[in-house]
């Protein structure tokens, strides 16, 4: 309990302190976040138009049929593979933003 205003200042100072570390974790999750989609996002497009452009140079539905195949097996397989990577991010933004709540709740009152 706050028994003076020594204490009330040191408990303010306490919690804006825990404040910004967890919006420093959050803005630096947010941010490989970020990275992390933009990257998808351009890496998607490029394979698309490459495979566009195959597709603009078969002379036969076997082969059309073959690069779309491809084309869609590779693009699954990216998109997995990232959506898996940016949820392991967000878990990590969540522990990290939490983490310094934990020792203000860890505290004995």
């Amino acid at each position: 309990m706050v028994k003076n205003f020594e204490d009330l200042q040191q408990v303010s100072k306490e919690n804006v302190d825990i404040a910004l570390k967890s919006m420093g974790a959050l803005s630096k999750s947010a941010q490989a976040i970020a990275v992390e989609v933009a990257d998808y996002s351009k890496k998607a497009f490029e394979d698309g138009t490459a495979a566009l452009e195959k597709m603009f140079g078969v002379k036969s539905l076997d082969k059309a049929i073959e690069v779309q195949t491809e084309y869609a097996k590779t693009a699954y397989e990216g998109f997995v593979a990232k959506a898996t990577k940016i949820s392991e991010l967000y878990a990590d933004l969540a522990k990290e933003t939490y983490k310094p709540f934990e020792a203000m709740m860890a505290k004995p009152k």
